[in-house]
């Protein structure tokens, strides 16, 4: 298998990794259908190569509404997220948090919107972005911290929808569920190489597998 022909969402891609992978991902032959919130913020996606769609990843009737026109998708890779964070544990404001709170949201949508058509690919996947604080949580990132494990134990859940689905109907599994993991500041372009090689392996080696990126 590989990333040549398929249709991939990359939801919020308008960020620096969102660019990334979605270049990477039109370099390896895929089709990328890239949303964002604002038209402007899309102009450089499109002029790339890709489908660009004004949508919001955070709603559910936005992802929905994309998933029923677009009706076969491969992938989806949500990459609505950021960094608040600082001044110990008081200092974790309830602002900070509502503003990290939009990369959960953009993970519940997307992957309830898509869950149907991911399991009718004959690869799909399913693929977030945490970090390592997860592992080491610190007081002035406790926000940051909890939003990523919340996140890193929903996309747990969606790999074992998927392989429930595959048990209950006597076929093998086919779609997968990933977590990468940022060691710091995200490195767009080892993203970008991790996504690409997300076709490598079949989904019963990579379903509910956590990779750190390098």
């Amino acid at each position: 298998m590989s990333v040549e022909g398929r249709m991939i969402v990359v939801a919020g891609a308008t960020s620096a990794a969102g660019v990334a992978v979605v270049e990477a991902l039109l370099a390896g032959g895929a089709q990328v259908v890239a949303t964002g919130r604002s038209a402007e913020g899309l102009v450089p996606l499109a002029a790339a190569g890709a489908q660009t769609e004004v949508s919001d990843a955070t709603e559910l009737a936005d992802m929905t509404a994309l998933a029923d026109r677009l009706g076969a998708v491969d992938a989806v890779i949500p990459l609505v997220g950021g960094w608040r964070g600082g001044g110990g544990l008081a200092g974790q404001s309830d602002e900070d948090f509502a503003a990290l709170l939009p990369s959960l949201q953009a993970l519940r949508a997307t992957s309830r919107a898509f869950d149907r058509l991911l399991q009718a690919s004959d690869a799909g996947r399913f693929a977030i972005v945490s970090s390592t604080a997860v592992e080491r949580p610190l007081a002035g990132g406790a926000n940051y911290a909890a939003m990523k494990s919340a996140g890193e134990a929903w996309a747990r859940a969606v790999a074992h929808g998927f392989a429930k689905a595959a048990r209950d109907a006597e076929v093998p599994l086919r779609a997968a569920s990933v977590i990468y993991r940022a060691k710091g500041p995200l490195d767009p372009n080892a993203l970008a190489h991790a996504v690409v090689a997300l076709w490598d392996r079949g989904a019963a080696e990579l379903n509910d597998q956590v990779v750190t990126l390098r």
